[in-house]
């Protein structure tokens, strides 16, 4: 199915380390708009099918490396979305180490949010953006917020928590998250602090009224 729009929509790619408050920011911005104005492409759904590995294969994978991601998929989908066109958007089962049967229907809209660790990896990613941002985060807390989450949301142990900080999720983090910062028109320090947020709601609101008005 496809949407006749006739504007190209504005595309918001916030990046940062896990736990750094990229969710919040992506939040803040649908609460400023109003969720259907947005359409939010979560890349932690897009982790590659693993199927054909065992449950202890999975359990050791490298989650915190840019091949860990089905990129080919995430860029189709979100093509489409910027031609207007629905979407069913993967859904990954953190539990399984394994993507889901389920999808999510997401349908195109004015604004588009690509949230992730790896959201300004990709250079043709990038070039499809109208507002790269990244949401800077003192390691501590970002740990802190990690453990907390993945204790009680996926039901890992603190020992598994810290192993897998220590050995993939760290390292992966200084070489390949934190350069991202440099291809960024907005860093937010400490955080999805308010003022900052501020400046992303205060452009996609003026953008909406503009459109409304077109």
């Amino acid at each position: 199915m496809t949407n006749t729009r006739n504007h190209q929509p504005f595309v918001i790619g916030v990046a940062g380390g896990s736990g750094s408050g990229k969710s919040t920011v992506t939040r803040e911005v649908l609460a400023s708009i109003g969720s259907e104005m947005a359409a939010v492409v979560m890349q932690d759904d897009y982790y590659n099918e693993q199927s054909h590995l065992s449950a202890e294969e999975r359990s050791k994978a490298n989650y915190d490396h840019p091949q860990a991601f089905d990129w080919p998929l995430m860029m189709q989908q979100v093509q489409a979305l910027c031609r207007g066109e629905i979407i069913e958007m993967p859904v990954y089962d953190f539990t399984l180490h394994n993507r889901s049967t389920k999808t999510i229907t997401v349908k195109p809209a004015p604004v588009i949010v690509i949230e992730g660790l790896f959201a300004l990896f990709d250079a043709e990613l990038r070039k499809m953006m109208s507002l790269k941002v990244y949401v800077d985060t003192a390691a501590d807390v970002r740990f802190i917020r990690r453990l907390q989450r993945d204790i009680s949301e996926r039901g890992r142990s603190t020992d598994s928590v810290v192993k897998q900080y220590l050995e993939t999720v760290r390292p992966m983090h200084k070489q390949f998250i934190e350069p991202t910062k440099r291809q960024a028109d907005l860093i937010f320090p400490h955080g999805a602090n308010g003022p900052a947020v501020d400046i992303i709601t205060t452009k996609v609101v003026s953008l909406i009224r503009d459109l409304d008005r077109a």
